[in-house]
């Protein structure tokens, strides 16, 4: 009996799955001919970045804003910067690209951010490490309007050195996104108050989310 071709024995995959795999693939290597793109263009132009889609990587403790949380948040921002003020943005990167479609010429928006794909939105983006919280460029110092932050982790050791940050970025209002069971350390470190609002993530996460700002952040939300 001859010997069967080891190719006979590889299962196929049905159709439809193919179908589904095949479309992963082509997606993912969009992604990646943008990123390339920008990359090899110098500063991202705003369309181009507004374009980008980034996936979140939980090993880097990532959760994506769902819809309605970033465009709320965005427009409360713009709100309080107003045309022609400066946001910081520490840690929560879904907020970028709304605020980058909403906001005027003379409104700047800056990234802090640990994770350096992100370094596609060229001078709009700044490597952040919070475990040296206070390494920052100085012309950020006392420059912003608005701050609005999302540690990574929710631990005291977290926080404290992301409140150290937005307190040498900050020189108005105040927006922090965090865990519920940092209400006391949120109130004792920048005198924040924790808000109704509650902040939702595409995929749902097992830890109760909570609004902290320096001022009555609800009045404002519809």
């Amino acid at each position: 009996m001859a010997d069967s071709d080891p190719d006979d024995e590889v299962p196929a995959l049905p159709a439809d799955t193919l179908a589904i795999l095949q479309q992963f693939q082509q997606e993912q290597l969009e992604r990646q001919r943008q990123l390339e793109a920008l990359e090899n263009g110098g500063p991202a132009q705003d369309a181009g970045a507004a374009d980008i889609e980034i996936q979140e990587d939980w090993q880097l403790s990532q959760f994506w804003y769902d819809d309605h949380t970033a465009s709320t948040l965005a427009k409360e921002a713009l709100r309080c910067a107003g045309d022609k003020g400066r946001i910081a943005l520490v840690s929560c990167p879904t907020l970028y690209k709304p605020l980058l479609r909403l906001k005027g010429p003379e409104c700047t928006v800056k990234l802090l951010e640990f994770d350096k794909r992100f370094s596609v939105y060229g001078e709009n983006f700044t490597f952040y490490d919070y475990n040296t919280p206070t390494e920052l460029p100085e012309d950020l110092t006392r420059s912003f309007d608005v701050v609005v932050a999302d540690p990574p982790f929710l631990s005291p050791e977290c926080l404290s050195k992301v409140a150290l940050t937005i307190q040498l970025l900050s020189r108005g209002k105040i927006i922090l996104c965090t865990g519920a069971v940092m209400q006391q350390l949120a109130e004792s470190l920048l005198h924040l108050r924790k808000c109704q609002f509650v902040p939702h993530h595409k995929n749902n996460l097992g830890n109760e989310f909570a609004c902290y700002a320096n001022y009555e952040l609800d009045s404002f939300l519809s």
